[in-house]
């Protein structure tokens, strides 16, 4: 597409194609200075996980490179997020509102998702917030276990203003070592405000 995000492989979950908010998504990279770096995975449905999460300022430049690749990818955000007009604009954008004080269910739901489409690829930060946490949310490897799809992990690194792709990671029954193989990969990326720990 450009040197500044790269194409999507065929079985990706896309948008209906919008030339404006491919632009659009473009010249909110190119403004800020920002560029992606890797390859996605030519897999129909995954689990994505964004780490540092440390600032707004990762779901601007997020959400820009997703305009402007026409990922279909679905996330959720907190229901404090959803007040007028940022709702209908969030809702848009293809995030759902959730109660982060109401954990049941969660995964369930999203596993569902997954399962019952062809092409679904469902995207969250495991830190959970944007505060610095010791311990990570295991949502996502749970969602990833049940819905027997790998996790693909994403970086945000401001010194160098990149949004990076990994390789893909395939949970196993050992819920701790996932856990610690793929912080240890996140290790060397730094957020506008601090690293993963």
């Amino acid at each position: 597409m450009n040197d500044i995000v790269p194409a999507l492989p065929p079985n990706a979950p896309r948008v209906r194609h919008n030339r404006f908010t491919r632009w659009f998504g473009r010249t909110v990279l190119r403004l800020g200075g920002w560029r992606m770096v890797g390859e996605f995975p030519d897999v129909p449905r995954l689990v994505l996980i964004a780490a540092p999460h440390s600032s707004n300022w990762d779901g601007v430049w997020g959400f820009a490179a997703k305009l402007a690749m026409g990922l279909d990818i679905r996330i959720i955000g907190k229901r404090e997020l959803f007040w007028w007009p940022l709702g209908s604009l969030l809702r848009a954008l293809g995030v759902t509102a959730v109660d982060r004080n109401v954990s049941s269910g969660v995964v369930e739901q999203v596993v569902a998702l997954i399962c019952g489409s062809e092409r679904f690829w469902f995207g969250l930060a495991p830190e959970g917030t944007r505060k610095p946490v010791e311990h990570w949310k295991r949502g996502f490897l749970k969602i990833a276990r049940a819905a027997d799809v790998p996790v693909l992990p994403a970086y945000f690194h401001y010194p160098d203003r990149v949004i990076g792709i990994g390789p893909l990671f395939h949970v196993g029954d050992d819920e701790d070592a996932d856990m610690r193989r793929i912080r240890e990969w996140y290790r060397p990326w730094q957020g506008r405000n601090r690293g993963t720990q």
